[in-house]
């Protein structure tokens, strides 16, 4: 009977101080988790910095109290394409105006739409081709309107690493700005009579704005966009090859694969 006791209280010990070397293990896992690499863990920023696979095994089903049911220490896997799609607003007192005979209309109520299939090139730079339909429409010019469809090819630097790598972790920032520079071909088609028309070249294409990150797979675009569109005529009865200077508001969203 002394040797069972003996036994059952060598037990207890071994489990109760087992309890307690894993409470304190998963207590360092956890301040590993929130400072590691020097960061003290943000919300904001999405830092998930994990201490190695240990660690991230150990809290990816058993995170902190305070976070339990966010996904925040699941690790970010680059993608290396996306897709985006989106439209904008034109801004008529940034574009030309159009000319019927010596009369000129500025653009007004006028939008657009795009489609594109994009490339990570690295954490800096990226390249898309694009798909966008530009409609037209002008003050004082009831039912003429005029449309305009270009593919266009961009490279796209960020100001901003999209994606840091911190030792065997890599987590993406919320917040990027970036710009666009590219050239594009399209068709332009002014409706009713004596309408100028024909192919066009967009030399050059510039963009400027800020990526949003919903989540690590979707993210908002908010830009200004400019084109100068070389052309045959823009309105009208007018021949005459010029330019053309378009200038929108965009809002698309990019879903990363």
């Amino acid at each position: 009977m002394k040797k069972i006791s003996y036994f059952l209280l060598a037990s207890l010990v071994g489990i109760f101080g087992a309890n307690a070397d894993t409470k304190d293990f998963k207590g360092e896992i956890r301040k590993g988790l929130r400072n590691s690499g020097g960061y003290t863990y943000s919300r904001s920023q999405n830092r998930a910095n994990v201490v190695g696979e240990l660690g991230h095994e150990v809290f990816y089903d058993d995170c902190p109290a305070e976070y339990d049911g966010d996904d925040e220490y699941r690790l970010f896997v680059p993608t290396s394409m996306y897709v985006r799609m989106g439209g904008g607003i034109n801004l008529g007192f940034a574009t030309k105006k159009a000319r019927v005979a010596d009369e000129t209309y500025v653009a007004k109520d006028s939008w657009n739409v795009l489609i594109g299939l994009g490339w990570n090139l690295s954490s800096y730079v990226r390249t898309e081709v694009e798909f966008q339909h530009l409609d037209f429409k002008f003050s004082d010019l009831d039912g003429a309107n005029a449309y305009h469809n270009t593919l266009n090819g961009m490279l796209y630097f960020d100001f901003a690493r999209r994606y840091v790598q911190n030792g065997d972790i890599t987590y993406r920032r919320t917040i990027v700005p970036f710009m666009g520079i590219g050239a594009g071909i399209g068709m332009y088609d002014f409706d009713g009579s004596n309408g100028a028309g024909g192919l066009t070249v967009a030399a050059p294409r510039a963009e400027f704005g800020v990526n949003f990150m919903i989540n690590d797979i979707i993210g908002l675009d908010i830009y200004y966009q400019y084109q100068m569109l070389i052309e045959h005529g823009f309105g009208w009865n007018t021949k005459r090859i010029g330019v053309d200077n378009i200038s929108n508001i965009m809002a698309t969203f990019r879903m990363n694969f």
